[in-house]
């Protein structure tokens, strides 16, 4: 279990940092040993740069495969980095300058959009109210046009979106969405699921918007792979609550390709309710 700080340890200045990457190249988000990962090469790039070993927490550890545009995560870093590559002439903390060493070093499919300096008690994980993802699907056995290949997934049957939205409507609130997740040890799968929406764009492209307090491992995916099944007529639209209350996990052949979902946004309280938050207040179980 991940245990919460409230605020950096003495001696060190927390930082947010946002960022957005293309999520093709990697075994996710979390370091594994022998795989190209984005924690890793996130934080191989800080250790470079202020030559000293660092930690970061994220708001939600993406899949293998999956995208963000969004991603936000907080990393302590020691106040004083006279020994570090990263030494403005004006300012230490010059945010700007340290987005643009980062960005430098960083491969192109990785890009940090904003450094700041974390308000009281904010952790990237633990204090987000909210992470906004999306799916894009593009039905009907159309071609996907070569560019679009890095974060659209496709379907073979045309899939009716008013369906979906019918059936997807009755899982929104708090529920238990054990049968929507893929086992992790320690694990709750008590979410609240905040928007659930199907619609189409200018383009054709089916959208699922998704959001909640925390997701479970696959639960996205598990959901619009469920939802699909009722887009294309083999359920009716009361299936996916069905499957909701029953107590054995959906198949993992209902979990559609990670390159079609995105993590768009995370939501946190603002600087004046971050101030009021105290330990006890946190959540044990980290969200995803």
């Amino acid at each position: 279990m991940i245990e919460p700080a409230l605020n950096p340890e003495s001696g060190f200045r927390r930082l947010r940092i946002d960022l957005a990457y293309d999520g093709t190249n990697y075994a996710g988000w979390a370091k594994q040993p022998d795989q190209p990962t984005l924690q890793g090469a996130v934080e191989d790039v800080l250790r470079r740069l202020v030559r000293t070993t660092v930690s970061t927490v994220v708001a939600g550890r993406t899949d293998a495969g999956v995208h963000a545009t969004g991603q936000v995560l907080h990393v302590d870093l020691p106040g004083q980095l006279e020994g570090s590559r990263y030494r403005p002439a004006e300012d230490l903390w010059d945010f700007d300058h340290l987005k643009y060493r980062l960005n430098q070093m960083l491969e192109e499919d990785i890009r940090i959009t904003s450094v700041s300096s974390a308000p009281l008690n904010f952790d990237a994980r633990f204090t987000a109210s909210a992470r906004r993802y999306r799916y894009k699907l593009l039905d009907g056995n159309r071609e996907l046009a070569p560019l679009k290949r890095f974060d659209v997934a496709t379907w073979f049957r045309p899939l009716d979106v008013d369906r979906m939205n019918v059936a997807s409507a009755p899982l929104l609130g708090k529920h238990d969405f054990f049968t929507f997740c893929r086992f992790r040890q320690g694990g709750t799968t008590l979410r609240t699921l905040l928007e659930f929406n199907w619609s189409r764009d200018s383009d054709g492209y089916v959208i699922c918007d998704v959001a909640a307090d925390g997701f479970g491992w696959n639960m996205v995916r598990n959901l619009v792979g469920a939802a699909v099944c009722v887009g294309e007529g083999r359920f009716e639209a009361g299936w996916m609550l069905e499957i909701l209350q029953q107590t054995t996990r959906v198949s993992d052949s209902y979990v559609f390709p990670a390159r079609g979902l995105t993590l768009v946004h995370v939501e946190y309280p603002d600087a004046a309710a971050l101030a009021e938050i105290t330990l006890a207040e946190f959540t044990s179980e980290p969200s995803f």
